[in-house]
């Protein structure tokens, strides 16, 4: 097993409450992270510690099925998740602090845990996911940023 293990921040021009609100329901997930095509929430009620989905992505050329669930949970602030199973394995998680008047900064966090043949590929697994996450969170800028 090998650990791959990014940060990225972003400033929105947006209130931390939409943001955090959008981000935390991983059901808008394939409205601004382009490799995931499905995604379903698979636990009912509202979102909480214990909050499981279900998604399809593609990564790294690969198609990707996993769950994931979350273990943490502050309405309008944090909320992180865990992939229990599969190929890579870990947490993620986003943290979304107001900096001012309608604006806030989102903080995402992965954590991961790669085994199998990938663990070879864990330099550029992280160069792809950075990318990822770049693009990700630009399309959410312009989400958050022009209602």
């Amino acid at each position: 097993m090998r650990r791959l293990q990014l940060e990225m921040r972003t400033e929105l021009q947006a209130p931390a409450s939409k943001v955090f609100d959008f981000v935390a329901d991983h059901t808008n997930a394939p409205r601004w992270q382009s490799g995931i095509h499905d995604i379903r929430r698979i636990t009912p009620g509202p979102l909480r510690v214990g909050t499981e989905h279900e998604l399809t992505r593609r990564f790294a050329g690969m198609r990707v099925v996993a769950r994931n669930r979350f273990i943490a949970y502050e309405p309008g602030r944090f909320v992180a998740f865990e992939i229990p199973s599969g190929k890579m394995t870990g947490v993620a998680s986003y943290l979304v602090e107001p900096t001012g008047a309608g604006t806030c900064r989102l903080t995402s966090n992965v954590d991961f845990h790669v085994g199998g043949l990938a663990r070879f590929a864990v330099p550029l697994l992280t160069v792809i996911f950075k990318r990822d996450d770049e693009k990700a969170l630009a399309a959410l800028k312009v989400l958050m940023d022009h209602p």
